[in-house]
């Protein structure tokens, strides 16, 4: 199904090339969910994503803290809050998904200077930064080590900054996350392809 962000300020591929675009929208899934999808960007920046194979959520689910979730690792859209109650169709699943990343990108454009389009060979670099800002949010992500190395150029240091981003709060306390680690380690590994 195709995704039209165009009339709500842009496609995703706009915003961070047709090569950090299909990065983003191929391995979110299989991050958040585990699901494999075929992704083709045509000339004109849309999206093409079909489901392959894998769960999709369809209706919403509590996380592993606790947080109302569906779809691909959605807890809100468009500023709502995910609830419990929630349904969506594979459509509805989709468009969602990349008009969070596209909200995302934006955010990490805008606070990134240092991976800006201009910088040829960084869309490996875009999104793993990208993938992060979702995982823990733009306003995170923008006041991380890992944003400062990005801009500063170091995209070695930067991609292994990634890496501490691994915890959840239990219990009022943070512990690694088994899950959180290995996704850190699959955006560093993919990251440090740019360095």
């Amino acid at each position: 199904m195709a995704n039209k962000t165009a009339a709500r300020g842009g496609t995703l591929a706009a915003i961070v090339g047709f090569v950090t675009a299909a990065l983003l929208l191929t391995h979110i899934p299989e991050d958040e969910s585990g699901r494999k999808v075929d992704v083709k960007i045509a000339q004109d920046g849309t999206a093409i994503v079909h489901h392959v194979s894998g769960r999709q959520y369809l209706r919403a689910y509590l996380d592993i803290v606790g947080v109302a979730t569906a779809c691909d690792g959605l807890t809100s859209y468009q500023g709502r809050k995910i609830r419990i109650s929630d349904q969506f169709t594979e459509a509805q699943c989709a468009l969602m998904l990349e008009e969070e990343l596209v909200v995302h990108a934006k955010g990490v454009m805008q606070c990134t200077p240092g991976l800006a389009l201009a910088y040829v060979g960084r869309d490996r670099a875009r999104f793993a930064a990208v993938s992060l800002a979702y995982n823990v949010g733009v306003a995170n992500y923008c006041s991380s080590t890992a944003r400062r190395l990005f801009n500063a150029s170091q995209i070695g240091p930067a991609c292994n900054a990634i890496l501490a981003w691994n915890k959840i709060t239990v219990k009022g306390k943070k512990v690694v996350s088994n899950g959180l680690a290995a996704r850190r380690a699959r955006e560093r590994a993919m990251c440090v392809k740019d360095a």
